[in-house]
């Protein structure tokens, strides 16, 4: 029995990484244990404020065009001032925002604090993702962003469950727990000596020249067109996804809620061990592989009416996020400049940017336009043609 269970651990392989890549593991648990405003913001703003479907589609997209527009600029400013100290500064200033958005009732109030979210929280996206570059080798990249990947996914495993709770109760708490959770990150930083990091991402650049910028890189600029549509499709969980469950199909807000947590839990047991062994793998081969897997089960529901049905399409693409997620940061990274990682890691978010900018709003908007077999029919065709398109990317040199 002893030999079973220690074949089964989930997490081997993980224990010859830096100490400093745990701090940040407990900093992102931390934050990420709280992550329900963002999930539940267009049932937030639909039942709570009253806006209309398409009007709070267009709201969440416009947290993704507040990234968009950041992220670039907050990659190099991170290069320059440190990455960690740019972590510091989101974790702080979204947790204080936070707090205050259920303040907001007004269109113009509601407008200017989501877009202040949008800033101070995805700020933290590419300082986070550069700093796990810096930190660990080549060769262990890979093991770095699975347990950034794992971080992430046992606090969602929490979250978005409590938060269909606290939404059947009283939709601002979810803005207070929040809120609350990324002070705590910002806390455990702050109190564990971690600018260690930061000291080593200055020193690497100082007196070198920069290289070439990421926006003329060709490479990257291929990839991130790709990248574009299969995320909006796979931000429909969070998009179209949540209106089609509990609106159009009657389930519960707290069924939404457990569709996050058998995401989340499947991500905990098997996204390390899965990595590991596909760590062999060229970066297009995953791509290709994971894009499909997400292609499919997002194209499923359009046969699914009842909860089960909708979970098993949960599975499926989970599996493709287990194996494309980590590979888009691992490709990144390769690709990146030393000296250019927080500008590379920032055009990377601004890609993310896009497709939560557009996503969500044209989800909804073809849910209640044309329907949703249509919805999920087109969300299957255009994650199918993004997945071919990154099995085509040229394996890059790692930096």
């Amino acid at each position: 029995m002893a030999p079973s269970l220690s074949r089964w651990n989930p997490w081997r392989g993980l224990g010859a990484l830096p100490k400093s890549i745990w701090i940040h593991f407990t900093a992102t648990l931390v934050n990420r244990m709280g992550t329900m405003a963002i999930p539940f913001l267009i049932l937030y703003l639909t039942h709570d404020v009253g806006l209309t479907a398409v009007h709070a589609g267009l709201m969440l997209g416009l947290y993704g065009a507040g990234s968009l527009v950041v992220s670039p600029f907050l990659g190099r400013m991170a290069d320059r001032v440190g990455h960690v100290r740019m972590m510091k500064a989101s974790l702080a200033s979204s947790g204080l925002v936070m707090l205050a958005y259920p303040f907001a009732r007004s269109i113009g109030s509601l407008v200017a604090v989501t877009l202040l979210l949008a800033v101070t929280a995805e700020a933290f996206r590419p300082a986070s993702l550069s700093v796990l570059t810096d930190l660990a080798p080549p060769d262990q990249r890979k093991a770095a962003f699975a347990v950034n990947r794992l971080a992430i996914n046992l606090g969602m495993s929490i979250g978005p469950a409590v938060g269909g709770y606290l939404a059947e109760i009283n939709f601002p708490a979810i803005f207070r727990v929040d809120g609350t959770t990324s002070l705590a990150a910002f806390a455990v930083l702050l109190f564990t000596g971690f600018k260690v990091a930061e000291h080593a991402v200055q020193a690497g650049t100082a007196g070198s020249p920069r290289s070439r910028p990421g926006y003329r890189d060709a490479q990257l600029l291929g990839f991130l067109a790709a990248c574009v549509p299969l995320a909006a499709v796979f931000f429909q969980h969070e998009g179209a996804m949540p209106l089609d469950l509990v609106r159009d199909l009657g389930l519960p807000a707290s069924a939404f809620g457990w569709m996050f947590t058998i995401n989340t839990v499947l991500i905990v047991l098997f996204e390390v061990q899965l990595n590991l062994r596909t760590s062999h793998w060229p970066h297009a081969k995953s791509l290709f592989v994971g894009g499909l897997f997400i292609a499919a089960g997002f194209g499923a529901m359009a046969f699914c009416k009842t909860g089960p049905a909708f979970a098993a399409t949960v599975v499926v693409w989970t599996i493709g996020e287990m194996i494309t997620l980590p590979a888009m940061s691992n490709f990144v990274a390769d690709l990146a400049p030393a000296d250019r990682r927080g500008e590379y890691m920032g055009l990377y978010s601004m890609a993310w940017g896009i497709a939560f900018a557009i996503g969500p709003w044209l989800g909804t908007f073809v849910l209640e336009r044309f329907g949703r077999v249509p919805l999920w029919a087109g969300c299957f065709a255009v994650a199918a043609a993004a997945s071919i398109a990154m099995g085509r990317m040229r394996q890059p040199r790692a930096s």
